[in-house]
């Protein structure tokens, strides 16, 4: 399993749009969440222009279809996103 980031850049007024999308947002990460694929997620703050979702997964094109299936992406919260492997050298996950 490799571990990858996917970086959301997202409007300006993501915080105040997002309400309405975020059941199902979330929904869907708790999918990837019980199936071990998705690590961790969240905003980053001050400021909120980008959130951070790492995941444990063979390949991308499960965090591929994440994005194309995700309100925050659709509904145009996220201006651009990107997916980076991420060569984990230390931590709790390695054990």
């Amino acid at each position: 399993m490799k571990y990858f980031a996917l970086i959301y850049h997202v409007a300006e007024d993501y915080i105040v749009r997002r309400t309405q999308f975020r059941a199902e947002h979330l929904r869907l990460a708790g999918e990837l969440a019980d199936r071990g694929e998705l690590v961790l997620g969240g905003a980053l703050t001050e400021p909120n222009d980008m959130a951070l979702l790492i995941f444990r997964t063979a390949d991308r094109s499960v965090i591929e279809r994440f994005v194309h299936r995700d309100p925050y992406y659709l509904h145009g919260l996220v201006l651009r996103w990107e997916i980076r492997e991420w060569n984990v050298v230390t931590g709790s996950a390695m054990q």
